[in-house]
């Protein structure tokens, strides 16, 4: 049975390794082996074909990361899928499902055009958590795709991972740029380039808020956000502030919520007090979803386009682009503001 599954020659110019793989995929195209049956052992492979468990673990962690083998602690390995033509395992790790995260998720799936299979996982803003899957990951996929979010220290988790094997994903910082790719937003150049280009709309109002609640949201739209106040404070006075709970809203006045939380809130607040969205009360919306669009005749934002960086991503992944792209978000104009 052993000479049936591999078929290793010292005479080949194909490394031992590829060799197993090869041969391991022949036999399950061939239907010598189905899905569930049991591999022959290291020691064994090793004893017939005077091969070093180094170049045997090799061969079984690539196949393991493409999906077609697996592991069990203490029994061996086993035929997990006699599905072969993928060459790309991927795990993508991301801070939280939503609305537009989805379409971003979607864009992915589809631009890889059935040439990898993805599993999908969510951190949820916990480091533990984060630091666990990505241990439990390691050396089952041959790419990982992974959102940090705000974790300063992520690289410290990332460095166990092969270095070449890792693509950021939507926000990253200094140390992340020095080692990894990335498609990523540049929170506090993008809320600059979008205040500026609304500059018409804003000199109808007398105030600028930043509703900022300093949990997960990430600390460049706070950034963009003073330095734009700070370099027109002789035109509109700007505040900071954590939560609209207990906070008084007045006419004359424009809120930027990256939270849609606070969305709703101050759209209610709009609706009881009789203030008129983009007349008396501008609110900045943070991302961009077709709701947006009819919520309240047309909520404003700004966005990245989550589509394109689907595609972004995928191209890079496919054709393992060493790349640092920045996915422009930019000011969506509608009645709110």
């Amino acid at each position: 049975m052993l000479n049936q599954i591999f078929k290793i020659s010292s005479g080949s110019g194909i490394p031992k390794y590829k060799q197993m793989i090869n041969s391991l995929i022949e036999a399950i195209e061939a239907g010598l082996i189905q899905k569930g049956d049991r591999l022959p052992s290291i020691n064994a492979i090793c004893k017939e074909f005077s091969l070093s468990r180094d170049t045997v673990l090799v061969a079984f962690n690539e196949m393991k990361a493409r999906g077609v083998i697996s592991s069990v602690p203490g029994k061996g390995y086993y035929v997990e899928s006699t599905v072969t033509q993928f060459k790309h395992k991927i795990f993508l790790l991301f801070d939280e499902l939503n609305a537009f995260k989805e379409v971003l998720y979607n864009s992915f799936l589809e631009s890889l055009k059935g040439q990898a299979v993805v599993d999908i996982y969510f951190h949820h803003f916990n480091r533990q958590v984060f630091k666990d899957l990505i241990e439990a990951s390691n050396g089952a996929y041959t790419s990982y795709v992974i959102m940090p979010a705000k974790f300063n220290d992520a690289h410290s988790i990332l460095k166990q991972l092969p270095q070449d094997k890792v693509y950021i994903l939507d926000q990253t910082n200094a140390t992340l740029v020095k080692h990894y790719p990335s498609v990523h937003q540049n929170f506090e150049k993008d809320m600059i380039s979008a205040l500026n280009s609304g500059m018409d709309e804003l000199k109808k109002y007398q105030k600028l808020f930043l509703v900022f609640p300093g949990g997960k949201e990430p600390l460049g739209q706070m950034k963009g956000f003073n330095k734009f106040c700070d370099k027109h404070k002789n035109i509109w006075e700007s505040e900071v502030i954590s939560s609209l709970k207990n906070h008084q809203i007045h006419s004359g006045e424009v809120y930027i919520v990256p939270s849609d939380k606070d969305l709703v809130s101050l759209v209610k607040t709009a609706k009881s007090g009789n203030l008129e969205l983009g007349v008396d009360l501008g609110i900045i919306s943070y991302n961009d979803t077709p709701l947006k669009e009819v919520v309240a005749d047309g909520i404003s934002t700004i966005s990245t386009d989550f589509a394109a960086m689907g595609n972004l991503l995928a191209d890079m992944v496919l054709n393992k682009k060493n790349k640092q792209i920045e996915n422009v978000s930019y000011l969506v104009s509608r009645k709110s503001f």
